[in-house]
């Protein structure tokens, strides 16, 4: 068998670490690209509409000003982001008289575990007239950790090539903030936080030597799986926010987040492939680097205040969000030392190249509208009624959906419910459904392939996105906040 090419040692740099790849993507910043839902229990319920109306500790996420309101207080809230996605993968071979065939696969859904993400955030304000607030978070983003199953109807799963689990993978974001009120009419906060914790992935990818020319394409005698860890994740970034109220009745407010930059030690553990050519090799060797970029973001609203009669407060926000998610082109990935020794027909050892994989994003935006009424209720307890709804883009470009990063343009609507017991206790309960449309990718212009770093001709592989995406996300969230006197 023929040494392989520098090609061919870069292609098996990609496969072996693609799924470090997909293990590595904590998806910052809000609900497009990476993320199926913007955060916190009273503001999904108010659609995502809480930037210039952020006045309690849920302004952590949203704008670090509305901190100056939030007084001395606690804040406590989980989310169960039930999330279930449908694959039907549909590819597109040339063959060796130069017809092109389409070939159908069944059907394969993803599923999320319920596991509530959580919320936990305090402040402390003190001043002479309370004008400075110090607070401290620690919370999830909503992420759809969704697990595929390994086969379907007896055969490999269509989406095992792009992912099979991410059972194991826990990220938080830690964060310090201030937010000062000079005056009653202006806010301005900032905050430093970090995204922690780490990534686990189970991935399938293909070496088959003879495919295309005497082996068929995705043999699963050539599939090895990889169990992958990214991890320690330390990546800081820092925010900034300002509220302006040019008179009592309207709110103004801005923020902004830095992008995060991530570089990682990770770990990749293969189980080679059944086939002959793989029968005393073995890998040595496991770590690696994962290096990438996480969009920045900006958020501005404003919303109108109205006092009404028997103490009813009704506030409405308008807010457009941008993420940046164009930052995220790549994912760069350097081993250390890691090698496969005693494969036949190659060179012994062999070790792994740096590769640097496409992710191609795009800019998100999102419109929101949402807000809320405040009145005496049952048995003279004082309640908020919310509700609200948002439009937005994809982050994803068509061509790079994949069973990893399903995103669509989608709307978003919510509500919620929130109760005051005493001067001190609010209980919030908060429910939001996701309407997104089918995923169509034509397998002609897919363009995430199905990696195999020794075949035996320089044909470019099918490509392992194409198809039809089906997904449905539905968020259920209870909180209380606790507000000293």
């Amino acid at each position: 068998m023929k040494r392989l090419s520098n090609l061919g040692r870069r292609a098996l740099a990609a496969s072996l670490l693609a799924s470090l790849a997909g293990a590595s993507l904590p998806r910052e910043a809000s609900a497009a690209g990476l993320y199926f839902s913007d955060r916190g229990v009273r503001a999904v319920g108010r659609g995502g509409a809480f930037v210039a109306g952020a006045d309690d500790l849920g302004a952590v996420w949203y704008n670090p000003a509305g901190l100056a309101d939030a007084g001395t207080s606690i804040l406590v809230d989980g989310t169960w982001l039930n999330f279930s996605s449908e694959f039907k993968r549909q590819t597109q071979v040339v063959d060796a008289s130069g017809t092109v065939r389409r070939f159908d696969y069944p059907t394969v859904k993803g599923t999320t575990p319920f596991l509530p993400i959580p919320t936990i955030a305090g402040s402390y304000a003190f001043g002479d007239k309370k004008q400075y607030t110090l607070a401290g978070a620690i919370l999830a983003p909503y992420v759809p950790i969704a697990t595929y199953p390994a086969t379907v109807d007896g055969q490999p799963a269509p989406s095992r090539y792009s992912l099979l689990s991410m059972d194991g993978s826990a990220l938080v974001q830690l964060g310090g903030y201030f937010a000062w009120k000079p005056v009653e009419q202006f806010r301005v906060g900032v905050g430093i936080d970090m995204l922690v914790g780490k990534f686990a992935s189970t991935v399938v990818f293909n070496a088959n030597p003879a495919d295309r020319v005497i082996g068929a394409p995705e043999d699963p005698a050539y599939d090895a799986a990889a169990q992958m860890s990214v991890g320690p994740i330390f990546a800081p970034s820092g925010g900034i926010g300002a509220v302006w109220e040019p008179e009592e009745h309207i709110r103004i407010g801005v923020a902004g987040h830095l992008p995060f930059w991530i570089s990682s030690p990770a770990t990749l553990k293969v189980r080679l492939p059944t086939a002959a050519p793989f029968d005393r090799a073995r890998q040595e060797g496991d770590s690696a680097n994962v290096s990438f970029r996480l969009p920045g973001t900006i958020r501005a609203g404003v919303e109108f205040r109205q006092k009404m009669a028997n103490e009813k407060l009704i506030r409405v926000e308008v807010a457009y969000i941008r993420e940046f998610w164009s930052l995220h082109d790549s994912i760069d990935v350097t081993p250390d030392a890691m090698k496969l020794v005693d494969v036949t027909g190659f060179p012994s050892p062999f070790g792994v190249a740096p590769i640097s994989l496409p992710r191609n994003f795009q800019d998100s935006n999102s419109l929101r509208v949402g807000g809320e009424l405040t009145f005496k209720g049952l048995f003279d307890y004082k309640m908020a009624l919310r509700g609200g709804g948002s439009y937005e883009s994809s982050a994803v470009p068509r061509e790079w959906v994949s069973p990893l990063t399903v995103d669509t343009n989608k709307v978003q609507i919510g509500g919620g419910i929130g109760l005051f017991v005493g001067k001190n206790w609010r209980f919030d309960s908060a429910f939001s459904y996701i309407f997104a449309p089918e995923i169509a990718v034509d397998p002609a212009e897919a363009k995430v392939p199905r990696v195999n770093p020794v075949k035996g001709n320089p044909v470019a592989t099918e490509s392992i996105n194409g198809g039809t995406y089906t997904v449905r996300a539905l968020t259920l969230g209870v909180g209380l906040n606790y507000k000293f006197e």
